[in-house]
């Protein structure tokens, strides 16, 4: 499973929704309905999956899922 596919695995899970739904343009609050909490929770499950921390300053600037693979691929180089 590659870095994409696995965030958006994560993503699907925490929003209970099919993974297929999830796509990079996709923004987390008016696309997939998520609220502050399961960003939060998705961000924590990153950094938890891929043993890595992200900034609390990146992780407010993530609004879509592609914003999502970027941050992770930053902090992941």
């Amino acid at each position: 499973m590659d870095i994409n596919e696995k965030v958006k695995a994560i993503i699907a899970d925490v929003l209970d929704m099919d993974a297929a739904d999830v796509t990079e343009d996709k923004t987390f609050k008016d696309d997939l309905g998520a609220d502050s909490l399961d960003q939060l929770q998705i961000v924590m499950d990153m950094e938890d999956a891929f043993d890595i921390e992200i900034p609390d300053e990146a992780a407010m600037d993530i609004q879509t899922v592609g914003d999502a693979i970027e941050q992770l691929q930053k902090a992941l180089a």
